[in-house]
């Protein structure tokens, strides 16, 4: 399956005084390409919400290589890096034309009324289509 990558234009409120795009920023342009990407894939979260599952985000870690400036347009492509039963993580690389400006992951787990669940059993359509994918990601 062919995942389009994610593109977001910097905006001038998300620049600093030195009108370099402001750091936590990337976070929210991460969240962006998730949603994105996981709609591509047939389940976004609107679709997991129905079903019951929450999906937090447990930890981030971002890597900023290069400054971003209004109007860039930051090219982000996603790809599943861990997948587990009850956890998974997402890598993300940001580009600018060929130029590296961000890399980036979050891990998240899965909830059904505030307890953990495996999305194995919860979701094993949504499973298997991520299993899948990262299977396509390690060729």
């Amino acid at each position: 399956m062919e995942i389009k990558p994610y593109i977001h234009t910097v905006h001038y409120y998300e620049t600093d005084k030195m009108q370099v795009t402001h750091h936590s920023n990337y976070i929210r342009f991460m969240e962006e390409a998730r949603i994105d990407f996981m709609e591509q894939l047939g389940y976004g979260f609107e679709k997991m919400e129905a079903e019951g599952i929450a999906s937090p985000v447990m930890s981030v870690t971002c890597n900023y290589r290069k400054p971003t400036t209004f109007p860039d347009k930051i090219v982000i492509t996603l790809h599943v890096e861990e997948l587990a039963r009850l956890k998974m993580r997402f890598g993300y690389t940001m580009k600018v034309g060929d130029t590296v400006v961000c890399t980036a992951s979050s891990q998240h787990c899965f909830f059904r009324n505030g307890r953990p669940v495996s999305l194995e059993e919860s979701l094993p359509d949504f499973y298997e289509i991520l299993k899948a994918f990262l299977k396509e990601e390690e060729k």
